[in-house]
Protein backbone atom coordinates (compact mmCIF):
# COMPACT_ATOMS: atom_id res chain seq x y z
CA UNK A 1 0.00 0.00 0.00
CA UNK A 2 1.06 3.55 -0.21
CA UNK A 3 0.70 6.50 2.13
CA UNK A 4 1.57 9.37 3.17
CA UNK A 5 3.65 10.83 6.10
CA UNK A 6 1.74 13.38 8.06
CA UNK A 7 3.41 13.78 11.29
CA UNK A 8 7.02 12.23 12.44
CA UNK A 9 7.71 12.28 15.69
CA UNK A 10 11.17 10.47 16.92
CA UNK A 11 11.30 7.08 15.28
CA UNK A 12 7.69 6.58 14.83
CA UNK A 13 5.25 8.06 11.70
CA UNK A 14 1.69 8.80 10.99
CA UNK A 15 0.96 7.75 7.63
CA UNK A 16 -2.14 8.07 5.90
CA UNK A 17 -2.78 5.43 3.52
CA UNK A 18 -4.57 5.05 0.08
CA UNK A 19 -7.35 3.62 2.04
CA UNK A 20 -8.08 6.97 4.19
CA UNK A 21 -6.98 5.14 7.47
CA UNK A 22 -4.66 6.80 9.66
CA UNK A 23 -1.27 3.98 10.35
CA UNK A 24 1.29 4.42 13.23
CA UNK A 25 3.94 3.17 11.59
CA UNK A 26 7.97 2.10 11.91
CA UNK A 27 10.75 1.41 9.21
CA UNK A 28 12.17 -1.31 8.40
CA UNK A 29 15.78 -1.63 8.87
CA UNK A 30 18.23 1.52 8.12
CA UNK A 31 15.93 3.03 5.29
CA UNK A 32 18.06 6.03 3.97
CA UNK A 33 17.90 7.47 1.17
CA UNK A 34 19.74 7.61 -2.03
CA UNK A 35 23.09 9.95 -1.63
CA UNK A 36 21.54 12.08 0.38
CA UNK A 37 22.84 12.20 4.54
CA UNK A 38 20.31 13.09 6.71
CA UNK A 39 19.10 13.91 10.12
CA UNK A 40 15.74 12.29 8.60
CA UNK A 41 15.70 10.01 6.07
CA UNK A 42 11.72 10.49 5.78
CA UNK A 43 9.77 13.73 6.09
CA UNK A 44 5.91 15.40 6.51
CA UNK A 45 5.28 14.83 2.90
CA UNK A 46 6.92 12.21 1.89
CA UNK A 47 5.08 9.70 -0.34
CA UNK A 48 6.03 5.85 0.81
CA UNK A 49 5.15 2.52 0.29
CA UNK A 50 4.41 0.52 3.50
CA UNK A 51 2.71 -2.49 5.10
CA UNK A 52 0.20 -2.27 7.26
CA UNK A 53 0.24 -4.81 9.74
CA UNK A 54 -2.82 -3.72 11.72
CA UNK A 55 -5.58 -1.64 11.33
CA UNK A 56 -3.61 0.97 12.92
CA UNK A 57 -0.31 0.03 12.66
CA UNK A 58 2.52 -0.29 9.54
CA UNK A 59 6.02 -0.31 8.54
CA UNK A 60 7.23 1.55 6.09
CA UNK A 61 9.49 -0.43 3.24
CA UNK A 62 10.41 2.63 0.63
CA UNK A 63 10.28 6.44 0.40
CA UNK A 64 9.13 7.37 -3.02
CA UNK A 65 10.67 9.79 -5.53
CA UNK A 66 10.17 13.26 -4.19
CA UNK A 67 9.47 16.13 -6.75
CA UNK A 68 10.78 18.68 -3.93
CA UNK A 69 11.97 19.37 -0.75
CA UNK A 70 13.70 22.06 1.40
CA UNK A 71 16.38 21.27 3.68
CA UNK A 72 18.87 23.23 6.12
CA UNK A 73 22.01 22.14 7.52
CA UNK A 74 21.41 20.43 11.02
CA UNK A 75 22.91 21.87 14.50
CA UNK A 76 23.30 18.68 15.37
CA UNK A 77 27.12 18.16 13.73
CA UNK A 78 26.96 14.11 13.95
CA UNK A 79 24.76 14.44 10.75
CA UNK A 80 24.83 16.98 6.87
CA UNK A 81 21.18 17.91 7.14
CA UNK A 82 17.35 18.45 7.91
CA UNK A 83 14.82 17.96 5.44
CA UNK A 84 11.85 20.21 6.46
CA UNK A 85 9.33 18.67 4.23
CA UNK A 86 8.71 17.04 1.09
CA UNK A 87 6.62 17.66 -2.24
CA UNK A 88 5.30 20.87 -1.57
CA UNK A 89 3.63 23.46 -3.47
CA UNK A 90 4.15 26.15 -1.31
CA UNK A 91 5.76 28.19 1.40
CA UNK A 92 4.47 30.65 3.53
CA UNK A 93 7.69 31.87 5.36
CA UNK A 94 5.95 33.96 8.41
CA UNK A 95 8.02 37.14 9.25
CA UNK A 96 8.15 39.68 12.02
CA UNK A 97 9.39 43.12 11.89
CA UNK A 98 8.37 42.95 15.96
CA UNK A 99 8.21 40.61 18.76
CA UNK A 100 10.67 39.43 17.66
CA UNK A 101 12.22 40.63 14.16
CA UNK A 102 12.86 38.62 11.53
CA UNK A 103 16.81 38.83 10.47
CA UNK A 104 17.07 39.51 6.74
CA UNK A 105 20.03 37.31 6.92
CA UNK A 106 17.71 34.04 7.63
CA UNK A 107 14.88 35.30 5.19
CA UNK A 108 17.71 35.60 2.46
CA UNK A 109 18.96 32.14 3.28
CA UNK A 110 15.88 30.56 3.41
CA UNK A 111 14.80 31.97 -0.27
CA UNK A 112 17.79 31.03 -1.65
CA UNK A 113 17.28 27.17 -0.68
CA UNK A 114 13.58 27.17 -2.24
CA UNK A 115 14.58 28.82 -5.31
CA UNK A 116 17.16 26.01 -5.43
CA UNK A 117 14.36 23.66 -5.11
CA UNK A 118 11.84 25.28 -7.38
CA UNK A 119 9.34 25.96 -4.05
CA UNK A 120 7.52 29.12 -4.42
CA UNK A 121 7.39 30.79 -1.64
CA UNK A 122 5.17 33.63 -0.08
CA UNK A 123 6.61 36.17 2.46
CA UNK A 124 3.97 36.40 4.75
CA UNK A 125 4.08 39.77 7.56
CA UNK A 126 2.10 38.42 10.68
CA UNK A 127 1.56 41.31 13.76
CA UNK A 128 1.15 44.28 11.46
CA UNK A 129 -1.31 45.33 14.35
CA UNK A 130 1.91 46.36 15.91
CA UNK A 131 2.90 48.24 13.67
CA UNK A 132 1.27 50.80 15.06
CA UNK A 133 4.02 54.27 14.25
CA UNK A 134 4.66 56.27 11.41
CA UNK A 135 8.30 54.66 11.91
CA UNK A 136 6.91 51.46 11.79
CA UNK A 137 5.21 51.74 9.01
CA UNK A 138 7.59 52.82 7.10
CA UNK A 139 9.67 50.23 7.85
CA UNK A 140 6.45 48.18 6.32
CA UNK A 141 7.08 49.72 3.05
CA UNK A 142 10.53 49.50 3.27
CA UNK A 143 10.53 45.99 3.90
CA UNK A 144 7.81 44.92 0.95
CA UNK A 145 9.50 46.95 -1.47
CA UNK A 146 12.64 44.82 -0.36
CA UNK A 147 11.22 41.51 -1.39
CA UNK A 148 8.38 42.50 -3.95
CA UNK A 149 11.50 44.15 -5.96
CA UNK A 150 13.11 40.51 -5.79
CA UNK A 151 9.75 39.36 -6.94
CA UNK A 152 8.13 37.13 -4.00
CA UNK A 153 4.90 38.20 -3.14
CA UNK A 154 4.26 39.75 0.45
CA UNK A 155 1.28 39.70 2.34
CA UNK A 156 0.69 41.24 5.23
CA UNK A 157 -1.69 39.32 7.81
CA UNK A 158 -2.69 39.91 11.91
CA UNK A 159 -3.71 36.10 13.73
CA UNK A 160 -4.34 38.27 16.60
CA UNK A 161 -6.51 40.55 14.85
CA UNK A 162 -7.80 38.44 11.93
CA UNK A 163 -6.37 40.43 9.38
CA UNK A 164 -6.50 39.06 5.86
CA UNK A 165 -6.97 35.57 7.35
CA UNK A 166 -9.21 34.68 4.41
CA UNK A 167 -6.60 35.81 1.63
CA UNK A 168 -4.80 32.58 3.57
CA UNK A 169 -7.20 30.12 3.17
CA UNK A 170 -8.17 30.88 -0.62
CA UNK A 171 -4.45 29.99 -1.24
CA UNK A 172 -4.02 27.23 0.63
CA UNK A 173 -6.99 25.22 -1.38
CA UNK A 174 -5.76 22.39 -3.73
CA UNK A 175 -2.19 23.15 -2.17
CA UNK A 176 0.41 21.18 0.02
CA UNK A 177 1.65 24.50 2.33
CA UNK A 178 4.86 24.20 4.57
CA UNK A 179 4.33 27.02 7.30
CA UNK A 180 7.90 27.94 8.34
CA UNK A 181 9.63 30.64 10.06
CA UNK A 182 11.37 31.89 13.01
CA UNK A 183 9.90 30.71 16.77
CA UNK A 184 7.46 33.11 18.12
CA UNK A 185 6.54 34.47 14.27
CA UNK A 186 2.78 33.00 14.76
CA UNK A 187 3.04 30.02 12.55
CA UNK A 188 0.46 27.86 14.78
CA UNK A 189 -1.56 30.84 15.59
CA UNK A 190 -2.39 31.39 11.78
CA UNK A 191 -3.11 28.19 11.20
CA UNK A 192 -5.57 28.12 14.23
CA UNK A 193 -7.30 30.78 12.65
CA UNK A 194 -7.87 29.33 9.31
CA UNK A 195 -8.59 26.17 10.81
CA UNK A 196 -9.62 26.77 14.38
CA UNK A 197 -10.77 22.86 15.10
CA UNK A 198 -7.00 21.98 15.79
CA UNK A 199 -6.50 24.06 19.12
CA UNK A 200 -2.57 23.95 17.89
CA UNK A 201 -0.99 25.02 20.97
CA UNK A 202 1.10 28.53 21.06
CA UNK A 203 3.58 30.31 23.16
CA UNK A 204 4.56 33.56 24.25
CA UNK A 205 7.27 35.52 23.34
CA UNK A 206 10.38 35.75 25.41
CA UNK A 207 10.12 39.13 27.50
CA UNK A 208 13.90 39.03 28.29
CA UNK A 209 14.85 38.08 24.96
CA UNK A 210 12.03 39.13 22.78
CA UNK A 211 12.09 35.96 21.33
CA UNK A 212 9.48 33.23 20.53
CA UNK A 213 9.49 30.28 22.35
CA UNK A 214 9.46 26.56 21.00
CA UNK A 215 5.63 25.27 21.00
CA UNK A 216 5.24 22.66 17.79
CA UNK A 217 8.09 20.62 18.88
CA UNK A 218 7.21 18.52 15.62
CA UNK A 219 6.32 18.40 12.00
CA UNK A 220 2.54 17.66 11.22
CA UNK A 221 -0.01 18.22 8.16
CA UNK A 222 -3.18 18.61 8.19
CA UNK A 223 -6.01 18.56 5.66
CA UNK A 224 -8.17 21.60 5.88
CA UNK A 225 -9.78 24.39 3.41
CA UNK A 226 -9.30 22.32 0.42
CA UNK A 227 -5.90 21.66 0.92
CA UNK A 228 -3.00 20.36 3.11
CA UNK A 229 -0.63 22.31 5.85
CA UNK A 230 2.23 21.82 7.40
CA UNK A 231 3.03 23.01 10.72
CA UNK A 232 6.43 23.04 11.82
CA UNK A 233 8.83 24.12 15.08
CA UNK A 234 10.67 27.58 14.72
CA UNK A 235 14.29 27.67 13.25
CA UNK A 236 16.40 29.60 14.63
CA UNK A 237 18.65 29.44 11.49
CA UNK A 238 19.17 28.35 8.69
CA UNK A 239 22.42 26.70 7.17
CA UNK A 240 22.63 26.30 3.33
CA UNK A 241 23.52 22.69 2.23
CA UNK A 242 24.69 21.36 -1.58
CA UNK A 243 24.75 24.38 -3.38
CA UNK A 244 27.72 25.71 -5.26
CA UNK A 245 29.27 29.58 -4.72
CA UNK A 246 29.16 30.09 -8.43
CA UNK A 247 25.96 29.11 -8.44
CA UNK A 248 24.70 31.42 -5.33
CA UNK A 249 23.56 34.18 -7.24
CA UNK A 250 20.89 32.11 -9.62
CA UNK A 251 18.75 32.08 -6.49
CA UNK A 252 18.47 35.73 -5.82
CA UNK A 253 15.79 35.85 -8.97
CA UNK A 254 16.39 40.05 -9.21
CA UNK A 255 20.28 39.36 -9.69
CA UNK A 256 20.22 36.93 -11.77
CA UNK A 257 18.15 39.19 -14.21
CA UNK A 258 20.33 41.47 -13.76
CA UNK A 259 23.89 39.37 -14.54
CA UNK A 260 22.59 39.04 -18.21
CA UNK A 261 24.27 42.62 -18.49
CA UNK A 262 27.87 41.54 -16.79
CA UNK A 263 30.44 41.84 -19.15
CA UNK A 264 31.75 38.86 -18.04
CA UNK A 265 30.19 35.52 -18.36
CA UNK A 266 31.79 34.41 -14.96
CA UNK A 267 31.11 37.20 -12.79
CA UNK A 268 30.91 36.86 -9.53
CA UNK A 269 29.47 40.36 -8.93
CA UNK A 270 31.88 41.28 -6.40
CA UNK A 271 34.95 43.06 -7.76
CA UNK A 272 34.65 42.78 -11.79
CA UNK A 273 34.47 46.08 -13.69
CA UNK A 274 31.00 46.46 -15.95
CA UNK A 275 29.12 43.97 -13.70
CA UNK A 276 25.44 44.87 -14.23
CA UNK A 277 24.69 43.46 -10.88
CA UNK A 278 26.37 46.36 -8.93
CA UNK A 279 25.36 48.97 -11.32
CA UNK A 280 21.87 47.71 -10.84
CA UNK A 281 22.65 48.21 -6.80
CA UNK A 282 23.78 51.55 -7.17
CA UNK A 283 20.75 52.25 -9.10
CA UNK A 284 18.44 50.90 -6.64
CA UNK A 285 16.88 48.44 -8.98
CA UNK A 286 19.03 45.67 -6.90
CA UNK A 287 18.60 46.33 -2.82
CA UNK A 288 21.40 46.91 -1.04
CA UNK A 289 20.06 44.64 1.59
CA UNK A 290 19.66 41.90 -0.88
CA UNK A 291 23.04 42.48 -2.31
CA UNK A 292 24.74 42.35 1.28
CA UNK A 293 22.72 38.87 1.79
CA UNK A 294 24.03 37.67 -0.94
CA UNK A 295 27.40 38.78 -0.23
CA UNK A 296 27.45 37.45 3.52
CA UNK A 297 26.54 33.79 1.84
CA UNK A 298 29.46 34.01 -0.58
CA UNK A 299 31.48 34.57 2.22
CA UNK A 300 30.48 31.31 3.48
CA UNK A 301 30.74 30.66 7.36
CA UNK A 302 27.63 28.96 7.89
CA UNK A 303 28.13 28.22 11.58
CA UNK A 304 25.87 31.07 13.19
CA UNK A 305 22.89 30.72 10.55
CA UNK A 306 22.93 27.32 11.88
Amino acid sequence: MTGLIVKHTGSNYLVRGEDGNLYLSTTRGKLRLKDLKTTNPIAVGDNVAFLAVSEKEGVITEVLPRKNYIIRRSSNLSRQAHVLAANIDRVFLIVTLVQPETRYEFIDRFLVTAEAYKIPVWIVINKIDLLDTPDLQEYLEYFKQIYSGAGYTTLEVSAAKNINIDSIKSEISGKITLFSGNSGAGKSTLINRIAPDLHLKTGEISKAHNKGTHTTTFYEMFETNGGFVIDSPGIKGFGLIDIDKSEIYHYFPEIFRASSGCKFGMCSHTHEPECAVKAAVESGEISESRYSGYLKILDGDDSKYR
